[in-house]
This record gives structure tokens, sequence and C-alpha cells, in this order.
């Protein structure tokens, strides 16, 4: 079952990879590094990790009696991605960024409320911070717009 979910990832990487090569340019015409930089490193690394991951999957190996499953957790962190992209026209990048990882981290992280809510809020204020305002690139603002 792995593997065919290995199988899937590897078919979208290389999807977005040629997405990457094909339709955004690599520089622009001024000579900065243009939209395709990041999809493209992104693309890549994608690929190889998922490929690294399937060769690590088809090695033998000796089960560790007892193992536990984590296809709940799994199956409950793609929906919860589901309901993030859902919520990103609607509640905006920062707004739905912080219940995502707040939610995610409840579920992933039990007991530790301070540290997850502390993660919870500062990632998406440091990414807001480093995207919107030092790299100058729009972040969703959906139907509640933050005052900042």
């Amino acid at each position: 079952m792995r593997i065919v979910f290995f199988l899937v990832i590897l078919a979208a990487g290389i999807m977005y990879s040629y997405t990457a090569f094909i339709d955004l340019d690599f520089m622009t015409r001024t000579g900065r590094l243009g939209p395709g930089f990041f999809p493209r490193i992104i693309g890549v690394l994608m690929v190889g990790f998922t490929l690294y991951a399937m060769v690590t999957e088809l090695r033998p190996a000796a089960d560790a009696p007892g193992a536990r499953g984590y296809g709940g957790q799994v199956a409950l962190i793609m929906g919860l991605g589901i309901a993030y992209v859902a919520l990103l026209g609607v509640l905006g990048g920062v707004l739905a960024t912080v219940l995502f990882l707040l939610v995610a981290l409840l579920l992933l992280n039990p007991g530790r409320l301070v540290q997850n809510v502390a993660v919870a809020l500062l990632v998406p204020v440091a990414i807001y911070i480093l995207f919107d305002t030092l790299l100058n690139a729009a972040i969703p603002e959906g139907m509640l717009p933050l005052p900042f």
C-alpha cells in the first residue's frame, strides 16, 4: 500500500517538475531569478526524495513486532490539508495556516498546549513577514483581510 502512495506522490512530483521546467521561466528578462526558480528546486527534491523513499521501502527489512501503523493519522492530516486549501479563500493565508497548524499540532503533539499554540502563531507570522514584507509576494487575503 505504501508503494502505491509513493507512486502517486512520484507522479505528482513529476507533473509539478514538468510544469516548473516547461511553463515557468528560470530567469526574468532583467536577469533576476524568475518564477520558475523555486518550483524547479522543489520539484526535483520531491522526485528525488520520493524515489529514495521507494527504494528504502522496497528493501527487505525485518518488521518490528508490534509496529504501529499511522494510517489513521495520515488520513486525518490529508483531510486537514483539504480543509486548509478550502479555507484559504475564506479566512486568508495567515488565519487558515494558524488554524491548520494548531489543529494538526494538537493531534500530533498532544500534551504540549503552550508549545503548539506558540508554533501555530509564530510560524504563520514569520511566513507573512518573509513573503509579504521582504519578498513582496502576495499571500491570499480571503474574505477577512488582515488589518496590517
